[in-house]
């Protein structure tokens, strides 16, 4: 949504990453709910914590690809997920301890910084039924090719 008055827009996305086992085949589901757009991704193994944060690594390069480069700079970024630890760790709220982990924090750190701000806001599961729908057939459409 574009704010005329103060020229930036606001993108919202839901995000879930899930692994069917943990480790195990996991994969991403993503739902610009702004620009109506839907997104999953096979991932291959990884662990859950791993999914989420992958999860939200691929959306904030996707939003930036399709905003543009120019215009990332003036959007406003909040990405809704149900993972409270992973929020409360990009939030500062909880410290991250899983060394496995401390990539994908530095590479959301990174995206970050393309934008006018990005915000974590944890929901519950139950409104997260998009992005969740998305990374389930994902992960069944691979199980059922017998990739995995």
């Amino acid at each position: 949504m574009k704010d005329k008055k103060n020229n930036f827009q606001k993108i919202v996305i839901y995000t879930d990453g899930g692994s069917r086992g943990n480790p195990g085949p996991s994969a991403i589901g993503i739902y610009i709910e702004t620009l109506n757009k839907k997104y999953g991704e096979f991932l291959g193994v990884a662990t859950n914590n791993i999914a989420e944060y992958k999860a939200m690594i691929f959306a904030l390069k996707k939003t930036k690809q399709l905003v543009g480069k120019e215009n990332s700079i003036n959007t406003e970024v909040e990405i809704r997920s149900d993972s409270q630890l992973v929020v409360s760790q990009l939030k500062g709220e909880f410290k991250l301890k899983e060394k496995s982990l401390f990539e994908y924090f530095i590479d959301i750190w990174n995206l970050k910084q393309e934008y006018k701000n990005v915000s974590f806001v944890y929901i519950p599961r139950e409104k997260n039924k998009i992005a969740d729908a998305i990374l389930n057939e994902t992960l069944d459409e691979h199980t059922k090719r017998g990739l995995f």
